[in-house]
């Protein structure tokens, strides 16, 4: 069929996430086939689009009971049918499901759970009361479907309470794994922690992420079991509460990369870099100043001789802030320390093999940048690869 051009599978990409244009309710009439008894707003679908989809919609055995995606070239279409066996119907059978029209380049894996959950609602009325058999169905239904659409695009839930039955409707967002949360990683809060019912390690951990402490002194400060800092951590990187960056030392290496440009374009990034950086909100830097010492980031440059270069305090910017903001923007990027030991030693071979920072060593052996430099430097078979 032209006019459809795939059922999908539960992964949809990078769709973006959109409203819920319209709600239908559609049955097997025991005379008329399939219809769409009830929708809102009304019309939205119509009659010829219906007959000509109806089969993906109002299915057979193999496919009741389980979501179903149906893309058309303008609309996606999203239901869950459901079939009633029992001898009151006309062929023994009360054939219906329960759709959410959304656009055709939408997200729609949200709205699964939601749309299940629904019809599960609507199955329970119609055993207790027929709710969608009887003769005033489509009066009955109307407001309820205006509802939950009105609801779930303005509020993102909805609680039905009327009737013999109750139930609460919510859309969760379908959100990627967090990545992997080091001891040597720098958790800092890049949106205001809102004011949810967080759990106790939360709250504990919380007040000490303050874009300095790295995981493994979070966990001394706070107190807490280091495996349980970095569950906590994870959990706020899935709510995209923080952002985990490198640990900062006026020893690091920075080097621009190619998103510098835009530091020249965008007035946006300006106005947010600029209060950003800025020691003090009353008198904030110049513009110019601040992309110098950004493009002058490159390797074999540390940070203590950007401050000897340039005279950061006259100039009213915070170094710290400086190198935070570049990172989070992706204006500079670190440049990091792999110690490499060349002779055989046993055990050296494992923590300097290439293949961990310095930052990742010094945070499980409890040594300083300083001590670590110093030592390799004794050692003449030690070498440093900077990548």
């Amino acid at each position: 069929m032209d006019l459809i051009r795939y059922i999908t599978p539960r992964y949809e990409g990078k769709g973006k996430e959109g409203p819920i244009r319209a709600i239908f309710f559609c049955e097997f009439h025991h005379t008329m086939g399939p219809i769409i008894s009830c929708q809102v707003p009304e019309n939205f679908i119509s009659k010829e689009l219906f007959d000509s989809i109806n089969v993906y919609i109002i299915t057979k055995a193999d496919l009741q009971r389980s979501t179903i995606t149906v893309t058309l070239e303008n609309y996606k279409i999203l239901g869950f049918p459901v079939r009633i066996d029992n001898k009151k119907y006309a062929r023994n059978a009360f054939l219906f499901n329960l759709c959410f029209v959304c656009d055709s380049d939408a997200r729609t894996v949200q709205y699964e759970t939601v749309v299940t959950k629904f019809s599960e609602y609507l199955l329970g009325m119609e055993m207790e009361c027929c709710f969608l058999s009887s003769r005033n169905s489509s009066s009955n239904l109307m407001p309820v479907l205006q509802k939950v659409m009105n609801d779930l695009n303005n509020k993102g839930e909805c609680a039905l309470t009327e009737g013999p039955m109750a139930t609460y409707l919510k859309v969760c967002q379908i959100r990627k794994d967090p990545q992997v949360v080091l001891e040597h990683q720098v958790p800092i809060f890049i949106k205001t922690l809102p004011e949810m019912h967080w759990d106790l390690t939360t709250q504990q951990v919380a007040p000490y992420i303050d874009g300095y402490n790295h995981v493994a002194k979070i966990a001394c400060l706070a107190d807490v079991d280091t495996n349980i800092v970095k569950a906590c951590v994870q959990n706020l990187l899935y709510y995209d509460v923080v952002a985990l960056i490198p640990v900062f030392m006026y020893g690091n290496v920075y080097c621009a990369t190619s998103k510098l440009k835009f530091l020249a374009q965008d007035s946006e990034l300006q106005f947010r870099c600029l209060h950003y950086v800025a020691r003090s909100q009353r008198q904030l830097p110049i513009l110019r100043d601040v992309f110098r010492m950004y493009a002058s980031m490159s390797r074999g440059t540390k940070i203590k001789d950007l401050c000897l270069r340039f005279n950061f305090y006259n100039l009213r910017v915070n170094e710290r802030k400086l190198v935070q903001f570049g990172i989070l923007e992706g204006i500079i990027r670190r440049v990091h320390k792999f110690p490499v030991i060349l002779c055989d030693q046993p055990e050296l071979r494992e923590c300097f093999s290439g293949l961990h920072t310095v930052d990742e060593i010094c945070c499980a052996v409890g040594a300083s940048a300083q001590q670590l430099d110093d030592q390799l430097d004794k050692d003449h078979n030690a070498i440093v690869l900077y990548k």
